[in-house]
């Protein structure tokens, strides 16, 4: 096997997580197009990385009600940056919400943020 190539993150609408994920993170939208079911495929990904977010609107009562609870209130996806001083500071400009300040461990730089909708994320950038 090559590499992860997406991972799904049921959203509330497609748009708000597209602005937030592009104007806010710093993703890049690489494909929206519409199925012929009316949804869309949507994949959002970080500039030169191979693995993306196919943002998938929820389509029943079930799946909305996993709108930023995907993984029980543990961080689950993991962004991890090679300049972590800029891109915290480039993101909080943006209105990312950041849960703590960046701390240090053994492995690295990091900080936990939450998406729009709840769900937890690490920034990371790795000790050399």
């Amino acid at each position: 096997m090559a590499h992860l190539g997406l991972v799904t993150l049921v959203v509330r609408a497609y748009d708000e997580a597209i602005a937030f994920y592009v104007d806010s993170v710093g993703f890049d939208l690489t494909a929206d197009f519409a199925l012929p079911d009316g949804k869309r495929w949507v994949v959002v990904t970080p500039p030169g990385a191979r693995t993306g977010l196919l943002l998938a609107e929820a389509a029943t009562p079930e799946q909305s009600a996993r709108i930023g609870d995907q993984t029980g209130g543990r961080v689950g996806l993991f962004l991890y940056s090679d300049d972590f001083d800029a891109d915290h500071a480039r993101m909080t400009a943006a209105g990312v919400r950041f849960l703590e300040e960046p701390r240090r461990e053994g492995y690295g730089t990091v900080a936990v943020f939450e998406d729009l909708y709840g769900n937890k994320w690490d920034l990371i950038q790795h000790a050399a």
